[in-house]
């Protein structure tokens, strides 16, 4: 297959991939305990669970978008 007809190159698929890690990564730091209606799990209120995690999925995300959006080189210069 001619390789000028795909969308992507490597570069965006390894973009992609960095940034589909990076919002599990942030979906996993939103994770731990629950509370009950019989016990208070203080931890929901936890900077990691608040703060961290919204941001590291926020990149994530934006690098998602990045790699999306970017533009191939040209490989005009490349050699048959």
């Amino acid at each position: 297959m001619d390789r000028e007809k795909f969308a992507f190159d490597k570069v965006n698929f390894v973009l992609l991939a960095v940034g589909m890690a990076v919002v599990i990564i942030g979906f996993l730091l939103m994770t731990g305990p629950s509370s009950t209606p019989t016990h208070f799990e203080p931890d929901i209120f936890s900077v990691r669970r608040i703060k961290v995690a919204p941001v590291v999925c926020l990149l994530g995300f934006v690098s998602i978008i990045y790699a999306v959006l970017r533009k191939p080189k040209d490989g005009k210069g490349k050699q048959e």
